[in-house]
Order: C-alpha cells, then sequence, then structure tokens
C-alpha cells in the first residue's frame, strides 16, 4: 500500500473510543472527531490499514485491571499493521513509506496507550515495531504481534528446546495457534499436544501438533504421558500442573496460578518479529485469522462481541481501516 510521502497528516481521526469500562455493546463509541496522537522522538505515526483484537482488550475494555491502566478515554487496540507517515527526531531505522507492525504496548498491563490501534492513526515507538513480512497482507500481519510474541516468550521462559514435549491448552485460540506452530517449527519439539473443541481438531493437527485433544470428550490430565512443558492459554493452571513431567514446567497467561506454575505479562518487542520473520517468510509459521473476519472498521463492536464467546479459532481482524 503506497502512501504518498506528499499527504498532509489530518489533526483529526475516525477512532472507536470508550470513556467508562463495561462490555463493547454498552461502552464502544466510534468518534469521526477524535484527535490524531502527536509522535515523541523516539515513535512513528502509523497510517492504520489493520488491527486485530485479542482478551486482554475486552478485559481492559471492562475495567480488569484499572489500577495499572491509562485512564479514560481510551482507544483499544495492541496490534496494528500499517504504513509509517511520520517519524519522530531519534528514530534510527525505520522511515516515511515503511510497512511495519507490531504490539504498541511494550509492557501489556502496565499503562498501555490511550490511542491505541482501532483508530486511522497511531503513535508506536520504534522499537517495538518491525518491517511487515512481504508475503503477508496488513490483515495477515495484524494478527500476530501480541500472539506470536506471547508464544515465544512464555516457550523461552520455560526454557522450552528441541526434543522436549509440550501439552498446549486453547491450541485454537489466537495465541495457542501460535504456540503449537512455535514449538514445532521454530523450537523442534519432539510432540505437541493440543486441546481443542471437536470442530477445531484438524486445525491443530494442520499447523503441527501430532496428538489433537478433544476437550469435549476427555481430560488431558488423564492420559498416560505427562510432558515436559504445559502452556495454558486458557486458564486451567489447577488442572495443568497435573499433566507435567516432575521436572518440567508450567506456564499460563490467564486465571489463577497454581504452583509450581508460573504467570506472565507480555513485554514487546519489535526484534521478537524480526527473529521470526524467516519463519513467516518461508511459510513454517503461519498467521491463523478467524473465519468469521475480518471485520470491516464499522463493525469493530460486533467484533468485540464475536471475541467475547471465546469462539474464536485463532484471530478476530478488524480490516480495512479507512
Amino acid at each position: 500500500m503506497e502512501i504518498p510521502s506528499s499527504t498532509p497528516i489530518p489533526s483529526k481521526m475516525k477512532a472507536w473510543v470508550y470513556g467508562e469500562y463495561g462490555n463493547a455493546s454498552n461502552v464502544l463509541k466510534l468518534d469521526s472527531n477524535a484527535t490524531v496522537p502527536q509522535v515523541k522522538e523516539d515513535q512513528v505515526l502509523i497510517k492504520v490499514v489493520a488491527a486485530s483484537i485479542n482478551p486482554v482488550d475486552a478485559k481492559r475494555m471492562l475495567g480488569m485491571f484499572k489500577a495499572s491502566d491509562s485512564p479514560v478515554p481510551t482507544v483499544p487496540g495492541y496490534d496494528v499493521a500499517g504504513v509509517v507517515v511520520k517519524v519522530g527526531s531519534q528514530v534510527k531505522r525505520l522511515k516515511v513509506g515503511d510497512e511495519v507492525y507490531g504490539d504498541i504496548n511494550e509492557i501489556s498491563l502496565d499503562h498501555p496507550k490511550r490511542y491505541g490501534s482501532l483508530a486511522e492513526y497511531t503513535a508506536v515507538e520504534e522499537s517495538l515495531l518491525a518491517l511487515k513480512p512481504k508475503n503477508l497482507s496488513f490483515a495477515e500481519a495484524a494478527s500476530l504481534p501480541l500472539v506470536i510474541e506471547t508464544a515465544h516468550e512464555g516457550l523461552e521462559r520455560t526454557g522450552f528446546s528441541a526434543g522436549k514435549s509440550i501439552l498446549v491448552l486453547g491450541g485454537a485460540g489466537g495465541a495457542g495457534t501460535q504456540i503449537i506452530q512455535l514449538a514445532k517449527h521454530v523450537f523442534g519439539a519432539s510432540t505437541v499436544a493440543a486441546t481443542s473443541s471437536t470442530s477445531k481438531l484438524e486445525l491443530l493437527k494442520s499447523l503441527g501438533a501430532d496428538l489433537a485433544i478433544d476437550y469435549t470428550k476427555e481430560n488431558f490430565e488423564d492420559l498416560p504421558e505427562k510432558f515436559d512443558v504445559v502452556y495454558d492459554a486458557v486458564g486451567q493452571c489447577d488442572r495443568a500442573v497435573k499433566a507435567v513431567k516432575e521436572d518440567g514446567g508450567v506456564v499460563t497467561i490467564s486465571g489463577l496460578v497454581t504452583p509450581p506454575a508460573f504467570k506472565f505479562s507480555l513485554t514487546s518487542n519489535g526484534s521478537v518479529l524480526d527473529k521470526l520473520k524467516p519463519y513467516l517468510e518461508s511459510g513454517k509459521v503461519k498467521p491463523v485469522l478467524d473465519p468469521k473476519g475480518p471485520f470491516p472498521f464499522s463493525q469493530t463492536a460486533e467484533a468485540f462481541s464475536y471475541l467475547e464467546t471465546s469462539r474464536a479459532a485463532g484471530k478476530v481482524v478488524i480490516y480495512p481501516i479507512p
């Protein structure tokens, strides 16, 4: 997508905004007169082409971490893909016209930006962005940053490495679809097992799962084999710890923590996207977009309602953004 360098940047933009906490259907409104954010010296301004939404967006909108949130009104959205239209004075790597993607909030739960990606423009630190792989569309790229970085950080934190086995709980979700692929194709897992509902078992296998477990029919903790690592992406930590080997590790990104498991919040970093670029360009690791989408920008509130059903396979993407 070409954006002429001479195109003037407006002072106002369309953006989805909430001024109070609650469900998207009640509090999220389209503002056609929102202010285009100012660019700090280490930031670039992105003309947003596509965005995706995550459970953290919905939880934030509900006020579930208001103690560490930035004050409302808020433009939600962590994941972005778009084109650089302005660069700050300290920006060294990126230039106007670059097609980029990233998770715009460095520490996911610590004062995330008030001006997120569900808008025509967003300002982001250069360090959080990477050049978009040429083989990916903007919609595909927007689906990746938060979940692929979460998958990578969790695997690194457990010390996952080639030859180890892993069980992924919630294998068909946004994070789960990337955890399966990175464990298998990047880290070199010996065995990848994953859970999902009946209709999504084939998706798990297509992503690299050796064992696809239908959670509606069997309990993963009753399997005879135990795993080196269990990665819980759904909040079943109390059961996850029963499926791990004695010297293994359990990591969770949702719900309560049962020892010896641990929980983490993502630290966003564009260098992780750069590191994974060869796997994305070769097609070994693929974006997974829910087939109901992408949702047009005008239907962002409906996209949140769909996300809240927890039935999405892969990511819910908003595209195109005007």
